[in-house]
């Protein structure tokens, strides 16, 4: 199959190749224009695939090829699986009436021990064996007649090998048939004896032996029964009837289910009873049946699909218990549905080709007239408005150039007006620019002489503003120090009260501060105490544990007393019951306080602990305590001289606010004189910023206007519109 699909795109690929030929062809017949040719062969195609033709010839492609192939390979698909399906059903009915018809053959074969089972002559023969005295002449005598008799059955039936009777002891009683002497042999070991017996006069079916089982060269399978007299019901013997194997391989011979089919008769153990090959008699067969389907009932078939992909049918045999097993390839079952998988290659083949010339076809009538278009609006967006595209087609392609043939047109006259118009604002802007030029420099004249005007009389408003807005400055300034003069003196004066108070609170601090250190001390002595005595619990909790496990012992030793006085010693037994109970429930009372104790006990461990990180704290407290006291007694000594000097500084302030409050109302007069003189100074100096801001944005204007006008032509130069 891989080997076909190469060939399938060799051909594909050839096909492709001959298409572009043909197209490169019928775009050289069809040249019309010779400047649009030009214009056509001036553009290279970097990157085919991107172009619109090359898609849609692509797409074409791709869609009817991958239908065709989709299509193909689904029908080639069901059909195996409609093949596989019928061969499979036609398999399993064949091997189910070919499984019924071996059961015939079988039910003749066992039926032949049958006869030889219940008939009367062979009974009393087999019943008198054991009165006879070996080697007499009634023992050769019987030994005759029952030879003779078991050749009546042999030459009856002419599958029969070899007639065998044993006693039930394994004692060889007679042979007839082509096998070797056995006298004298005993077989009471023998597997196949031991099977016979154990089936009780049931027929025994004994799978194939490649030398059969009276030592002869051929293989045979054989029947095994146990004889039993009908008047009697007692054992008279054991029957061996062999068979040839021919006689299994014609009827597997009979069944044909196809090319490359096998079948083959197999036992319990998946080893051949029967097969077309005699040198795989018990040999392991080549499938193999698993256990479900070796546990069917007699009369069963099926059929499945093994992993060598090979397809399996099977019949459980109703008399003999084999089962006959016939396997094919499924490829040879699916032969007939390559035909359908070649048919697919072909029509895709062809598929190909139609799909081919109708891509390269599209591909022309569209994309050649687009690159054709693409390629002159490139020409226009380099300049050349003359270009046209003058198509005549009517379809969606032919309006577009068209379209474009009209836009070029008019942004073409476009071009011409606009080319006029700059040519006019040129002339206007080059003589507006010498008369802003004029009017600048009178402007900027006026502005100087403006400005030095203005100068001196901002500087004059601006310090006599500055000297007013100091003196107003420095006379908020002695008002803020008037009164924070004040605070400062109520402030220090509470201080010095706060001073003392916290000496005083600092020395009974310190007293309560040793009392709690020594409280803490007698509290770690009481925590270690109390750990002292939790220990002393824990040893009572664990002699009283002791002790309910005694009692529990004392009330099973109780109990087992109990049991062995009896009836005497039931209520004995309650009471010891209930003791142990008790014991039990002291023993869960004594854990759970031992439980508690534990806890209690961690607990003073991590109060210790506590108590143990906090005397250091405290230690470091009480040093901290003294020092602050030592501190406020400072503090009370210092703010009784700052007091002192408070007050002297006091008077200071007082005499410097009244010669503050003088200088502030001259320099108010001469603030308002100086805003007079630069509000008119600045007035003038605006008017003429302004009149010079006006004549340099004129200049800059017609600067601006003529560079446009310069550059607005130099654009129109680049088209070409004659």
């Amino acid at each position: 199959m891989k080997e076909k699909l190469r060939n399938l795109f060799s051909s594909l690929s050839r096909s492709v190749k001959s298409g572009k030929t043909a197209f490169d062809k019928m775009g050289t017949n069809q040249e019309g224009d010779n400047k649009q040719s030009q214009i056509f062969k001036q553009v290279r195609f970097e990157n085919p695939v991107k172009s619109v033709g090359m898609k849609l010839f692509l797409m074409f492609f791709i869609s009817i090829l991958l239908f065709v192939l989709v299509v193909g390979m689904v029908s080639y698909q069901l059909s195996k699986g409609v093949i596989k399906e019928k061969v499979s059903v036609g398999s399993q009915q064949t091997i189910t009436q070919a499984g019924k018809k071996l059961d015939f053959v079988f039910q003749t074969l066992e039926d032949t021990t049958l006869q030889i089972m219940l008939d009367k002559e062979i009974q009393d023969l087999l019943a008198a064996v054991p009165n006879i005295k070996s080697g007499s002449y009634e023992s050769l005598e019987s030994s005759r007649k029952i030879t003779d008799k078991l050749n009546v059955f042999l030459f009856a039936n002419k599958n029969i090998k070899s007639l065998q009777l044993y006693e039930t002891g394994g004692k060889l009683i007679n042979m007839v048939g082509n096998s070797t002497s056995l006298s004298g042999a005993n077989v009471s070991g023998e597997a196949w004896f031991k099977q016979t017996m154990e089936n009780n006069g049931k027929a025994s079916w004994l799978d194939t032996k490649e030398k059969g089982y009276s030592g002869g060269t051929a293989s045979s399978f054989a029947i095994g029964r146990v004889l039993k007299n009908t008047t009697t019901s007692n054992n008279s013997g054991i029957l061996l009837i062999e068979f040839g194997t021919e006689v299994l391989v014609n009827e597997i011979g009979a069944i044909n289910l196809g090319p490359e089919s096998e079948v083959g008769i197999t036992n319990a153990t998946n080893k051949y009873i029967a097969t077309a090959n005699n040198a795989n008699l018990e040999k392991a067969a080549k499938i193999q049946l698993t256990k479900e389907e070796l546990a069917l009932a007699p009369g069963t078939s099926g059929s499945f699909e093994n992993a060598d992909r090979r397809m399996v049918a099977y019949y459980k045999t109703k008399i003999s218990g084999w089962n006959l097993v016939a396997h094919m390839p499924v490829s040879s079952l699916v032969k007939d549905a390559d035909k359908i998988f070649n048919f697919t290659l072909i029509i895709a083949l062809v598929a190909s080709l139609i799909a081919t010339l109708i891509g390269l076809f599209v591909a022309r009538s569209i994309g050649r007239p687009l690159v054709l278009l693409r390629n002159l609006m490139q020409q226009g967006a380099k300049g050349n408005l003359t270009v046209r595209a003058n198509y005549q087609s009517q379809d969606e392609i032919g309006q577009l150039g068209k379209s474009f043939d009209v836009m070029m047109q008019q942004i073409t006259g476009l071009v011409q007006q606009t080319r006029l118009s700059a040519q006019l604002v040129l002339e206007t802007a080059g003589e507006l620019t010498n008369s802003s030029k004029t009017t600048a420099i009178a402007a900027r004249e006026i502005a100087t002489a403006t400005d030095e005007i203005s100068n001196g009389a901002a500087g004059l408003a601006t310090e006599s503003e500055r000297g007013n807005e100091l003196t107003q400055h420095i006379g908020a300034r002695m008002k803020k120090v008037i009164e924070a003069n004040l605070e400062m003196g109520t402030s220090a004066a509470d201080v010095q009260s706060s001073s003392e108070q916290g000496t005083r609170y600092m020395s009974e601090l310190i007293s309560k501060t040793n009392l709690t250190e020594e409280m803490i001390r007698s509290m770690v002595e009481k925590v270690d105490n109390l750990k002292e005595s939790t220990r002393s619990i824990r040893k009572i909790l664990d002699m009283l544990n002791n002790m309910t496990k005694q009692t529990n012992i004392l009330s099973l030793n109780a109990t087992i007393e109990a049991a062995r006085a009896g009836a005497a010693g039931k209520g004995f037994m309650v009471v010891a019951d209930e003791i142990r109970k008790l014991a039990d429930q002291s023993r869960q009372s004594i854990d759970i306080v031992g439980q508690i104790t534990e806890t209690i006990q961690k607990e003073i461990d991590e109060t210790v602990k506590v108590l143990s990180n906090a005397t250091p704290i405290f230690q470091e407290q009480i040093q901290s305590v003294k020092e602050a006291d030592t501190i406020f007694k400072q503090v009370t000594t210092h703010m009784s001289g700052f007091i002192e000097q408070l007050s002297t500084v006091s008077d200071s302030i007082s005499t410097l606010d009244q010669s503050q409050i003088v200088l502030s109302d001259a320099m108010t007069n001469v603030s308002a004189v100086a805003e007079q003189s630069l509000a008119t100074s600045e007035e003038v100096a605006s008017l003429s910023s302004e009149q010079l801001s006006i004549s340099d944005g004129l200049v800059k204007l017609s600067d601006q206007l003529e560079h446009l006008s310069n550059s607005l032509k130099d654009t129109l130069s680049k088209f070409e519109v004659e």
